[in-house]
């Protein structure tokens, strides 16, 4: 079986690999997007699937635009039976869509229809959800609407991150796409439409959305730090003196009863730890960051800004 992938996300590197790896297919080239410029300097970087494909030894694509003709013509060329993808960045119109006989299929990091859009992972620890999972879907026109072809689910760990899952579900969208494959090649695979029943979206991450607001109750609170931990990263602000107003990024955190205090009024009484009051309980900033520091504890790091209890932080 000819296999043509795109992704662009260094989620995407497994599903790679297996592929690259498994005897029964040939990948005939990957579809990724085109170099950025990231940090401070700006300068030109692959994206994580491109490095990976290059590594790897495979033909690479980068179209800016996947969708017009001359791209098209491109992935033609290969004669895939079918195309693979995984967080590519870019929509496929119908007219890409119909070059593999077989179509394109998608791993997507939620369990369909719950999270259509392209920050599963990170609303879903958010939100509090206890479980998420992986779909392998056929994909048509809409935004993640398309049959589903196999599922399999995880439980969330009570303190694991965005990041931590994100490489948990790597693995398993690598060893599902997989499966769906062996059965689309035995001719087994059976498609189902999604229902119309608990569709949710998770829209694309912002920066600010990372901001604090300490009148939530803790536990929303200790939720989005890891949810949005690498990023955006959830933060706050301080007053530092001579330095004036400065950010500090929260990394991990710990959900604690009783706060007694104004939303956002760092706690005495604890046992030296920075504990923070919420509009529900409180919550102890374990690790943190501030403007061009390193990570630190967040015990060492009250002491060191001399923060005392009652200074609210914004």
């Amino acid at each position: 079986m000819r296999i043509v992938f795109m992704g662009s996300a260094e989620i995407a590197c497994a599903t790679l690999t297996m592929l690259m790896e498994w005897p029964a297919v040939t990948v005939v080239g990957v579809v990724a997007q085109p170099d950025r410029r990231v940090g401070r300097k700006l300068q030109l970087a692959p994206c994580p699937a491109k490095e990976h494909a290059a590594a790897l030894g495979v033909e690479i694509f980068t179209p800016e635009r996947v969708n017009t003709p001359d791209a098209i013509a491109h992935i033609q060329s290969w004669v895939p039976d079918v195309g693979v993808v995984m967080a590519y960045g870019q929509i496929l119109r119908p007219t890409l869509l119909s070059v593999p006989r077989l179509g394109f299929l998608n791993i997507h990091t939620s369990l369909l229809p719950r999270y259509r859009g392209a920050a599963p992972i990170q609303r879903a620890i958010a939100n509090g959800d206890a479980k998420t999972g992986v779909s392998v879907m056929q994909m048509d026109a809409g935004m993640d609407t398309g049959d589903v072809l196999a599922m399999a689910s995880t439980g969330i760990g009570e303190s694991e991150t965005a990041g931590e899952l994100h490489n948990r579900l790597s693995v398993m969208g690598a060893d599902l796409m997989k499966a769906v494959l062996i059965n689309l090649m035995a001719g087994s695979a059976v498609r189902q439409p999604q229902s119309d029943r608990g569709i949710t979206y998770a829209p694309r991450l912002e920066k600010q959305e990372g901001q604090i607001d300490w009148t939530q109750p803790a536990r929303c609170l200790y939720n989005q730090v890891r949810g949005f931990n690498p990023w955006p990263c959830c933060y706050c602000r301080f007053d530092a003196g001579k330095s004036g107003v400065q950010v500090l990024r929260v990394l991990e955190a710990r959900c604690l009863s009783g706060g007694y205090g104004l939303p956002g009024e760092i706690l005495g009484d604890r046992n030296g730890c920075f504990v923070v009051a919420c509009g529900e309980g409180a919550l102890e900033l374990v690790l943190v960051q501030a403007q061009g520091k390193s990570v630190m504890d967040g015990k060492a790091f009250l002491q060191g800004r001399r923060l005392v209890p009652g200074t609210v932080l914004g």
